[in-house]
């Protein structure tokens, strides 16, 4: 992408995403350089590139809280211009070196926040450089996909990290109930014959976390709370005024462990599918606020880790090209306003990671997302602009696609039509 300067930039004739509004308010942006300069009733200037919205949603470009690989063509179609990297990467981003790499990676069209490991290889053992990492770019600090079973070593890690003032984003399995389980226990993994794990092994880690939380301060993020057993907690921890949020995906919102069958290895994730009480109990959980973030959990995965016996399959989806469609459907539904649905999907995951982001305010950069809500799609895995189609939507009918995807002002992604 070129550096030469940028006439200004005047966005018109859309329907603008603002904080604290529940539903786009009409009006326009216009853009000095790579910041938003002016919002709302705007007058272009006579040298201003003009783009016209016709009518569309002007929003923030959605920050993706929790990602596991740096796919710029998915996250571009999905309006995404920001996403925080899950440590577990090859080899582990555990040396602020491979922070500092992660952290230019996608520029310039793509802003990547790396999550520091929390510990050596993410073994669970030994602390990372936590302080050389945040100062190599590392926004928070996360357990990856594993849960550190030690307490004692968690304690120390939260003690650091609220003395450091970084969040810290964990994943809540007890290892010890769920060993090698791919699925929640009940009718369908029995039926299915798969290895399956109760689903308080949820509650159980979330609880011992939050008695640590109480014993030091820290800033905690529940990357996914999946169960209601688990959801009730963090609801209670925040009314007793602890440092929690707590994240979930699509996936946990829309699709229960009915759709394991017939071993489909795309709905093998990690945490497994839940019961249809459970998922009922999560979109309540969005409805009332105990959801802070809703991530896409992206994660391309090819042939050689799905097409093999479930069990064996690897985890993770393919989630950023469906991200903004199936969450525009708890709009469509009724259950969320649209500004609530850009502050979980945007503004409350570049809180957590302390950018200037995810929200339409003057002075941020700007990064912006031009979206037709209604238009239609069908989402196709072997279509997908992701390194990997491994999505557990394949063939849903949605609604709502990014029509164009601006970065700093530049436009990086536009579709025709």
């Amino acid at each position: 992408m070129s550096k030469t300067p940028l006439a200004p930039l005047s966005i018109v004739n859309g329907r603008l995403i603002l904080p604290g509004e529940a539903e786009p308010v009409a009006g326009g942006i216009r853009v000095l350089g790579d910041r938003i300069a002016e919002i709302g009733s705007i007058t272009p200037g006579a040298d201003d590139r003009i783009h016209d919205a016709k009518g569309a949603l002007i929003a923030p470009g959605l920050v993706d809280l929790g990602v596991f690989a740096i796919d710029l063509p998915a996250f571009h179609f999905g309006g995404i211009s920001r996403a925080a990297l899950m440590p577990d990467q090859n080899p582990p981003l555990d040396h602020p070196a491979r922070v500092r790499f992660a952290a230019y990676s996608g520029k310039p069209d793509f802003w990547v926040h790396p999550l520091a490991a929390a510990t050596r290889d993410l073994a669970g053992a030994e602390m990372a450089e936590i302080a050389l990492m945040q100062e190599a770019g590392a926004r928070a600090v996360a357990t990856g996909r594993r849960w550190i079973v030690d307490t004692g070593v968690m304690h120390r890690l939260m003690q650091y990290c609220a003395m450091l003032g970084l969040p810290l984003v964990v994943h809540s399995q007890d290892h010890g109930l769920s060993g090698t389980a791919v699925a929640t226990s009940g009718e369908m993994a029995t039926r299915l014959g798969l290895p399956q794990a109760p689903a308080e092994a949820e509650s159980i880690a979330i609880a011992r976390d939050l008695a640590l939380v109480r014993m030091t301060g820290a800033r905690v993020h529940f990357r996914q709370v999946t169960t209601r057993a688990g959801l009730a907690l963090v609801r209670a921890a925040k009314a007793e005024g602890l440092s929690v949020t707590a994240g979930i995906t699509p996936a946990h919102l829309f699709l229960s462990d009915v759709a394991l069958g017939g071993f489909r290895t795309f709905a093998r994730l990690s945490p497994p599918l839940r019961s249809e009480d459970d998922r009922q109990a999560a979109l309540e959980a969005v409805g009332d606020g105990t959801i802070d973030v809703i991530a896409s959990g992206h994660d391309p995965r090819g042939p050689e880790d799905k097409r093999l016996p479930f069990a064996d399959a690897a985890p993770g989806m393919a989630g950023a090209e469906t991200l903004l469609p199936l969450t525009l459907g708890l709009v469509r539904d009724g259950l969320i306003s649209t500004g609530r649905l850009f502050d979980l999907i945007a503004a409350n995951p570049a809180r957590l990671l302390g950018v200037q982001a995810g929200a339409l305010r003057t002075g941020h950069e700007a990064d912006i997302v031009l979206i037709d809500p209604d238009r239609p799609w069908q989402v196709d895995s072997g279509k997908m602009a992701a390194a990997a189609g491994n999505t557990p939507f394949d063939r849903l009918p949605v609604q709502g696609r990014c029509l164009a995807l601006f970065k700093g002002g530049r436009l990086v992604d536009q579709i025709s039509g």
